[in-house]
């Protein structure tokens, strides 16, 4: 199936709905993206190659499996958006990468929250790939133009964690997160990322700044889920405080990291969201720097 604006591109480019060479490399760099994710510590409550933060159901080992298992699936949803595929075949391959994520995990669900949101970047990196859409739209914003009608009427899965605490709280979600071209990794994430990176240097402390910059203003569901909206205020105030001390450019910013971390793991909070916009905001980087 192939959407009205990709039908409209095909018209004028009839040849450019090919994939293109570069479309072979955006699934590798999607999953090296998660595993750059899981190795940045400290991030509250969430797991790291350092330690398992508020699980006692998952470590490292089995977010790098994970990220394995569904590696052929993002580029998977590369080749997809290469080829001006519609909503329902993504949403079959995300499916797809899910079974692939709970095999590999024996069930526990480390990626889905990354397999949609980072697997419709991919699907957008393959549409910009393939001459889909103009070259210098941003990866959020090819998502938003081709898909986000889609993905707001599409199903929605009525006992996730994520949905049982959107319909308590009424929060937005990774639903409009995506409909409207990820704001959240535009507007807080990439932008810390990029701030700390130029200022030190150090590819691990800014991935930290830009956890704690999410972690302060995203309505994260997986907050809501586990501390209701007392928990959400406090991960909002606690990763707040820790920007406003200056962040990672601040001396001995790494020990009030952990201390920031520990209470999350105290109150089993542990910021899933923030966690897979992490990974997204270093996906756009990296797709941005290599179009440069």
């Amino acid at each position: 199936m192939i959407t009205t604006a990709a039908r409209g591109v095909e018209r004028r480019h009839p040849h450019r709905a090919q994939i293109a060479p570069d479309v072979s490399a955006i699934g590798a760099v999607a999953a090296d993206c998660l595993v750059k994710e899981l190795e940045t510590w400290p991030k509250p409550g969430l797991v790291s190659h350092v330690d398992n933060g508020s699980h006692d159901d998952m470590d490292a080992n089995t977010f790098r499996r994970s990220a394995a298992a569904i590696r052929p699936c993002l580029q998977r949803l590369a080749d997809a958006g290469a080829l001006g595929c519609g909503m329902g075949r993504l949403r079959i391959i995300g499916l797809e990468a899910e079974r692939a994520m709970f095999a590999a995990t024996s069930g526990i669900n480390t990626h889905r929250g990354a397999i949609f949101g980072l697997g419709l970047l991919c699907a957008a990196a393959g549409a910009k790939a393939g001459g889909l859409v103009d070259p210098g739209l941003p990866l959020g914003a090819v998502v938003a133009r081709l898909w986000g009608d889609s993905i707001l009427d599409g199903p929605v899965l009525l006992h996730s964690h994520g949905s049982v605490a959107r319909r308590r709280f009424r929060a937005g979600g990774a639903r409009i997160e995506a409909a409207t071209g990820f704001p959240s990794v535009y507007r807080i994430g990439l932008p810390a990322l990029r701030r700390a990176t130029a200022a030190l240097q150090d590819l691990e402390a800014a991935r930290v700044e830009a956890c704690f910059a999410l972690i302060a203003s995203v309505e994260d569901t997986n907050l809501l889920h586990r501390g209701g909206l007392d928990g959400l205020r406090f991960a909002h105030d606690a990763a707040q405080s820790f920007i406003d001390a200056g962040g990672v450019r601040a001396d001995g910013w790494r020990p009030r990291a952990q201390s920031i971390h520990e209470s999350f793991v105290v109150r089993r909070l542990s910021p899933g969201g923030s966690a897979d916009l992490l990974a997204m905001a270093l996906f756009v980087d990296a797709h941005e720097r290599a179009a440069r």
